[in-house]
């Protein structure tokens, strides 16, 4: 109880000092909050972007592509290949019909609202079949007429990119495409996207009778293992079948990774900026406090009750700054909608940055961690300054 008793009086003690030292002390409290806003702020753009990619695949839905293919750019099969799957096992039905969508995708060059450089956006050309396969939600304007030159934009595309309000038309190549409507898909990956009836996309971009990839419907999310035996063991196909959900999981992969590498090296190297100034912050401390230091010691207070309440003091320093960085995070950037290129398809994604709770308490223990190290070694000096020298300094 006595070894407690001091601590709690050192802890007090330092605490009511700090407004001797509050220029030194928010120095150290804005550069920890600096660090971890954009430690934060960096890796929220890859949550963002795999929330994306997840929200986009169900359990129940599947993709099927060229074997050995990564991606529906590098993806073709025939319209005997998409009628083949179509008659698999566990594809699920309604009114008659397979739940099969075989979709075309092809990229366009649209200007973004931002910068006005080019930017590739994914259009995609789809059956009737594909809106039991996708729930979208037209919120404005209306469908697009089957056998005509009109497009759907997703919400996320209408934001990014110029030339896709409601009513506007594109010229790309000899053809003129009218927007007639307006969509969402509840965040996913179609809301980066233009919709069209493949009936018409395919001639116009010279496709002939094929496709990119076939999506489907399953009859319930364990029947996906005999879909896809069922299409694997057929000689008539040469196939590769995933789950959509790890699907889009693989497609985030590498921009996730990316922006957690960049974002650790950026924050890394700001932390160390920080562990200075936190280091600074807790010597000058002990230096101004070494004559009341060792008037304690000789009281009899004992040297690991110090270095706790040094230690206290600057771990309840970078709590505050980690705090206000992880807040200042939250309210720029969670929500924040942009685009950027996926490596898989080379098209462009729209994706709001996500700065959800486990960023933040990862971003308050990164805070803890940098006063942690600035905190040990002045802690350690103050418990091993001399009685005499210390008495003497003032």
């Amino acid at each position: 109880m006595n070894w407690l008793a001091q601590v709690f009086a050192l802890i007090e003690f330092n605490l009511r000092s700090l407004p001797r030292r509050k220029g030194s002390a928010a120095s150290a409290m804005f550069g920890i909050a600096g660090v971890v806003a954009v430690l934060v702020g960096v890796l929220s753009i890859g949550q963002g972007f795999r929330r994306t990619m997840q929200s986009t695949g169900a359990p129940d839905a599947a993709i099927v592509m060229r074997s050995g293919a990564d991606s529906e750019m590098m993806s073709i099969l025939s319209r005997d290949d998409a009628q083949i799957i179509s008659e698999a096992p566990g594809v699920a039905r309604a009114r008659g019909r397979a739940l099969v969508s075989p979709e075309l995708f092809v990229v366009i060059d649209l200007p973004k609202r931002s910068t006005h450089t080019d930017a590739n956006v994914p259009m995609r050309g789809v059956g009737q079949q594909a809106f039991d396969v996708h729930p979208i939600r037209i919120t404005s304007g209306r469908m697009f007429e089957w056998g005509k030159n009109e497009v759907i934009a997703g919400r996320g595309a209408v934001n990014e990119f110029s030339g896709l309000d409601l009513g506007s038309e594109l010229h790309l190549g000899q053809n003129v495409w009218k927007i007639v409507g307006l969509f969402e898909s509840g965040g996913g990956l179609p809301e980066s996207e233009l919709w069209t009836d493949s009936a018409v996309l395919g001639p116009a971009y010279h496709r002939g009778p094929t496709f990119q990839a076939v999506k489907v419907k399953l009859s319930s999310p364990g029947s996906y293992q005999e879909f896809k035996d069922a299409l694997t063991s057929d000689p008539r196909l040469n196939v590769k079948v995933q789950r959509e959900a790890e699907y889009y999981a693989a497609q985030s992969r590498m921009i996730v990774l990316l922006v957690t590498g960049l974002g650790s090296i950026i924050s890394g190297l700001m932390a160390i900026g920080a562990v200075f100034g936190a280091l600074n912050t807790m010597y000058t401390a002990v230096a101004a406090r070494a004559r009341e230091i060792a008037t304690l010691e000789a009281l009899g207070f004992s040297s690991s009750p110090i270095v706790v309440s040094v230690m206290v003091e600057s771990l309840l320093l970078a709590l505050i700054g980690g705090v206000a960085g992880a807040l200042l995070a939250w309210g720029l950037f969670d929500g924040y909608r942009a685009a950027t290129l996926n490596w898989q398809t080379f098209s462009q994604v729209t994706f709001a940055f996500d700065v959800n709770p486990r960023l933040l308490v990862s971003g308050i223990l990164y805070a803890l961690l940098i006063g942690f190290i600035g905190g040990l070694f002045p802690a350690i000096r103050a418990a091993r300054l001399p009685l005499a020298t210390a008495l003497r300094a003032g």
